[in-house]
């Protein structure tokens, strides 16, 4: 039996809440059950936003920049990925360029996962209305596939 987890990360320590979980998980299955787990990475389509006048605008990434971007994200994940390793998994990183929701659910379902495992800011209120939350438009959208959400700790 194989079991397939997609794990969305963003690149900061708070987007890595779930990585324990997935860990503990991996090491308790069976020696026979292999596992792969997809560290994904989704990257907005525009760099960081640059003040052109009085409000902020995107500003799309050169080729350039978005190769040397793809490139750090993969080194990133590739790096993540040893510990899930040392643990008997086989890791694959995945860095895609648009909507993360859209990706997260698309790639869960490309490669027949059984399960995805991320992190939220658990942000509320304004913030939420404000900044959207990946995770939510996630929930929205898939539902056959079981999600496991970690609320990341608050910052000390």
């Amino acid at each position: 039996m194989d079991e397939k987890i997609v794990v969305p990360l963003d690149g900061s320590k708070v987007g890595e809440a779930a990585l324990p979980y997935v860990e503990d998980l991996v090491s308790k299955l069976s020696p026979e059950v292999k596992v792969e787990v997809v560290l994904l990475q989704v990257l907005a389509p525009e760099s960081i936003p640059t003040v052109t006048g009085r409000t902020p605008e995107a500003t799309p990434y050169t080729v350039q920049e978005l190769a040397k971007t793809e490139e750090k994200a993969m080194e990133y994940l590739n790096q993540t990925g040893e510990a899930l390793r040392s643990k008997g998994a086989m890791v694959t990183a995945k860095v895609a360029l648009g909507d993360a929701s859209d990706h997260i659910v698309k790639v869960a379902e490309e490669i027949g996962a059984n399960l995805i495992a991320m992190s939220t800011h658990g942000r509320s209120g304004f913030s939420r209305w404000a900044f959207g939350s990946v995770t939510d438009k996630v929930l929205r959208r898939e539902g056959r596939i079981p999600i496991i959400m970690v609320r990341a700790p608050k910052k000390a």
